[in-house]
């Protein structure tokens, strides 16, 4: 994905500044530009004007953007790992914002045109193709290289894990209510149907909210929408149907080719160009749930991508002493959990980071008391 974002903005006319990775730098046979990559973050931050992360990353990304913020550059992020880890105590800090091409800014730019003309967005949706929440080892190698991608990225999208920190991001950046942990997720043959049904308990519920359908064969996001009346037949003639709930929908995002319009717009526009972000007082979280039953002393390298835990999205106030998932990495667990549990701060030993001192000022922030968040 680095290696696209590259290419895209070479070709939308962007010079490129050093290109930071934790790798040897002779070990980088896929990047485009070898010329410019480095490991020093010093060097990447001298170089900059504008710093796109695209880790996955969330406790190297909070260093990085730390880093840029005390630079003063602006950073625009496609990684909705580190947003919803620690994005929300950067807000108001200096310029942050999610991109336009994975699904949640491609969400941010479809309800820009949606409230631009007219429309009141009830459901902010992802479309998943497929869900299986414990897939085999063997499954995700298969996968992984008929994707091209790694066996974490086709894990983390395979189980679920992927699209709950996208969503989450969502419902924070336009202040929409996840329904229940994990979000409702229903089964659809068509995006439009299971649109209007999410629309339907939107309604029900009194205000927007954040969730995705099960469509196998289709890729997208979509907007579930009222309109006023008046506008009925206006709809029914351009063929969005009889109402009174309408689907917008965006069958595609192409990830890496659209990142340098929100590039753009934050280099033109500043804060104005911010398409989203997590918000400054963030109501939902992605917390960590064990796949497997893990000994005491259980070594766990990552958790985002891993056949340990994968991430459903939980209100921060409901569960106050989860580990959001992105913070677990190079930790043991401190006691035999089962297959389902929600992992606490008491569960595991979590080394120090400052990641992990952003997020006990993030949680602090919405109530949480100091001890819930200790080993």
């Amino acid at each position: 994905m680095a290696g696209g974002i590259l290419r895209a903005l070479q070709q939308q006319g962007f010079g490129l500044g050093p290109v930071l990775t934790r790798r040897p730098l002779n070990s980088v046979k896929e990047a485009p530009h070898p010329e410019v990559l480095t490991n020093s973050l010093a060097e990447l931050i001298e170089g900059s004007d504008v710093i796109v992360i695209c880790t996955g990353d969330s406790i190297h990304g909070t260093e990085v953007l730390e880093a840029a913020f005390q630079a003063g550059l602006p950073v625009v992020t496609l990684d909705s790992e580190l947003q919803i880890t620690t994005g929300s105590w950067f807000v108001g800090k200096g310029i942050l914002s999610e991109a336009e091409g994975d699904q949640p800014g491609s969400l941010a730019a479809l309800r820009r045109d949606a409230l631009a003309m007219g429309f009141e967005p009830l459901v902010y949706g992802n479309v998943k193709g497929f869900l299986n929440r414990t897939p085999t080892v063997e499954d995700m190698q298969y996968w992984s290289r008929k994707q091209g991608i790694s066996p974490v990225q086709t894990t983390s999208f395979t189980d679920g894990t992927k699209l709950q920190i996208e969503q989450a991001l969502v419902a924070n950046a336009f202040e929409a209510t996840v329904l229940e942990q994990g979000m409702l997720g229903p089964k659809t043959e068509n995006v439009a149907r299971g649109s209007q049904l999410l629309s339907n308990v939107a309604e029900y519920h009194g205000g927007a909210i954040s969730d995705y359908v099960i469509c196998p064969g289709f890729a997208g996001v979509f907007i579930g929408a009222r309109h006023e009346e008046a506008q009925r037949s206006y709809l029914s003639y351009l063929k969005m149907g009889d109402g009174p709930f309408y689907t917008l929908l965006r069958h595609f995002h192409l990830c890496h080719l659209e990142v340098p319009k929100t590039v753009r717009e934050v280099v033109d526009q500043g804060e104005s160009g911010i398409l989203m972000n997590n918000g400054a007082k963030p109501r939902y979280s992605v917390a960590a749930i064990a796949k497997q039953e893990m000994p005491k002393d259980h070594p766990i390298s990552h958790a985002i991508g891993s056949f340990d835990l994968r991430g459903e999205a939980v209100a921060i106030t409901d569960i106050q002493d989860h580990v959001p998932i992105g913070l677990i990495q190079q930790c043991r667990t401190t006691r035999h959990i089962e297959p389902g549990e929600i992992i606490r701060f008491k569960d595991v030993e979590l080394p120090e980071s400052r990641a992990l001192e952003i997020w006990r000022d993030i949680a602090a922030g919405v109530g949480t008391p100091t001890d819930l968040m200790q080993a």
